[in-house]
């Protein structure tokens, strides 16, 4: 599994509105600003992160970016399978792959099904609010 750059700078986007959450809706502009990432590339995940009901967005003057739930009720797990998809380690425990002529008789498969377990559980079981007390 490799996370990419959508899915870290989805977690930096969301870190910096937890960290801004007190000013009320903040500018895309100010949120590239500060994170330095391009305004055009942060529309796109903004826009996923919007539809998917994890952020809400106003245009225009006064408008911006803000979080629709207290930072801790984002999951990491959630976020990165939002912009990422699956975060299986190997195709056969991803929920999208269908079942291969080796599944019964893999002797790897209980080795990625578990490593799959402690990623999902590890990535469930830290917040937005998780990173705010690192930073």
């Amino acid at each position: 599994m490799l996370i990419s750059t959508k899915g870290r700078y989805a977690l930096y986007v969301l870190v910096d509105l937890a960290n801004h959450m007190d000013g009320g809706y903040v500018p895309l502009k100010e949120i590239a600003e500060r994170q330095n990432i391009s305004k055009k590339y942060m529309e796109g995940i903004l826009k996923a992160l919007v539809e998917n009901g994890l952020l809400e967005g106003i245009k225009g003057k006064g408008g911006g970016y803000r979080l629709t739930m207290p930072p801790e009720k984002y999951s990491l797990g959630e976020i990165l399978r939002l912009t990422e998809g699956s975060l299986a380690p190997v195709a056969c425990t991803s929920p999208e792959h269908t079942e291969c002529s080796r599944m019964d008789s893999c002797p790897t498969r209980p080795v990625w099904q578990k490593l799959d377990s402690l990623i999902s559980g590890y990535l469930d079981s830290v917040t937005l609010a998780d990173l705010l007390d690192n930073g």
